[in-house]
């Protein structure tokens, strides 16, 4: 076959912990064992990212505020996973529903929900999506002060 002994194709895991990452990321694709493997993974990187921005806060991440100081509708997403690594679950969905709503959709993709989701025409979708991020941008525009209520 020609390559070096021992090595493996392009991109592909080699030995115990290659199959151990191959069947980890299959099972993350079905069922309510990839519901728990991804809920996991979920916490592990939120408490990762409370902890780095304990150490060292990087300031605004949103090219859109940084440059014009409003927020956008995906405002507040670093902040959702910050504050639920944290162990502060009010304050994670103040930070941003939509983020925290795409997370779950995320998380319980395994159990088959999407199914319903792409179903719909893909002008339904696409309403939706505007409408939630319609949503989104006001509730973040509120909660920075930009917008009185």
């Amino acid at each position: 076959m020609g390559g070096a002994p021992g090595a493996a194709a392009a991109g592909a895991p080699e030995g115990a912990l290659g199959r151990l990452v191959s069947r980890t990321l299959t099972a993350a694709r079905h069922g309510p064992r990839g519901v728990l493997l991804r809920v996991a993974a979920m916490a592990v990187a939120a408490v990762g990212v409370s902890w780095i921005h304990r150490l060292h806060d990087p300031g605004v991440l949103c090219p859109l505020r940084a440059l014009t100081g409003l927020p956008c509708p995906l405002c507040g997403g670093t902040t959702v996973f910050i504050e639920a690594g944290e162990g502060h679950p009010v304050r994670a969905v103040l930070a941003n529903p939509l983020a925290l709503t795409g997370a779950a959709a995320v998380a319980l993709a395994p159990l088959g929900l999407g199914g319903r989701w792409w179903a719909l025409q893909p002008k339904t979708r696409a309403r939706m999506l505007g409408a939630a991020l319609v949503g989104s941008e006001l509730w973040q525009l509120v909660r920075f002060g930009v917008l009185r209520v």
